[in-house]
């Protein structure tokens, strides 16, 4: 699950936090980026485990409903049937009983325990919303329906819930920048399941290869290690501004991209420019990144002409 995007916007931050702290150690760094990583993989169990907090609120809400109507001889209103269909919807039914999500529940603090008022919330939100009445109002669905019903609402209500945005804040400061990529994940995982597997049905793994676990540790360790030299082909490519006026942020970008360049042959150049130009739109100023990607042309012009960059 934890891919290279995300590796290099957790290392552009823990490399950040690096320079603000001083005393401290690379090897202590190190260890707070790989928890930093693994708290990511943290939050994609959780937002899969806040479906089926929803599923268990349908559940709870269809049964009230079903047990008044019963006391008071009243026939169900076709919308107070909307509770029951998403309770009984066969993805989120299936996600509730899968293994692997139900083993990290076990071993984690469940932190959606106490948010009652934002569960309420979003609750109303998808059961009076259009995309879940077209689905709710059909005679008979199928598993892809149900999947993609489930997809949908994800990305209506889930991606960019601000008052979720602050929710999760207050339960880890590592998850203020890791949302936008994890939901990414989390709808991946919603696609891939299939109704023949069950409770088996496999989650994505913490990391697709040991490589990009390798990635992580040697982007971080040579960024700190080389700094001087990569800080120094800075200092002689910025023309017309002085070293010590370019923005922070700026020079921290632009010092782990080089040593991306320098250290994965593998990785193509226009792959890393392309990666840090795009974090640094989010992480620096409005001009950054076309000055970093002026900037970093011409080092890779000189490397290129030491014959110190072959790719």
């Amino acid at each position: 699950m934890i891919n290279r995007e995300l590796i290099r916007i957790k290392v552009v931050q823990l490399v950040y936090a690096f320079y603000q702290n001083e005393g401290r150690t690379i090897d202590v760094a190190e260890k707070e980026l790989a928890f930093s990583l693994g708290k990511a993989y943290d939050l994609y169990h959780h937002l899969l485990l806040l479906l089926v907090e929803l599923r268990q609120m349908a559940e709870t809400k269809a049964e009230a409903k079903e047990a008044r109507s019963k006391r008071l001889h009243l026939e169900l209103a076709p919308e107070d049937l909307f509770d029951a269909r998403l309770a009984h919807n066969r993805l989120l039914v299936q996600m509730a009983g899968n293994k692997q999500l139900l083993e990290f529940r076990d071993k984690h603090t469940k932190d959606w325990e106490n948010e009652d008022a934002f569960f309420k919330k979003l609750y109303g939100q998808i059961i009076e919303s259009s995309t879940f009445a077209t689905y709710a109002l059909k005679e008979e669905t199928t598993y892809d329906e149900d999947r993609e019903v489930v997809r949908r609402l994800y990305k209506e209500f889930v991606c960019h819930n601000e008052d979720l945005d602050a929710l999760l804040e207050e339960h880890s400061l590592y998850w203020n920048d890791d949302k936008e990529v994890v939901d990414s994940f989390v709808l991946k995982t919603i696609k891939r399941f299939q109704e023949e597997n069950g409770a088996d049905q496999p989650l994505l793994p913490e990391y697709d290869s040991d490589d990009d676990r390798q990635f992580a540790t040697l982007l971080f360790r040579t960024t700190l290690q080389n700094a001087d030299t990569y800080r120094q082909l800075i200092r002689a490519n910025a023309k017309n501004w002085e070293f010590n006026r370019l923005a922070y942020m700026d020079v921290i970008l632009m010092q782990i991209a080089l040593a991306e360049m320098l250290t994965f042959p593998t990785i193509p150049i226009n792959v890393s420019f392309n990666e840090y130009l795009n974090i640094a739109k989010v992480y620096s100023t409005p001009r950054s990144a076309a000055y970093i990607n002026g900037l970093l042309d011409h080092v890779v012009k000189q490397l290129r002409a030491e014959k110190k960059l072959l790719k």
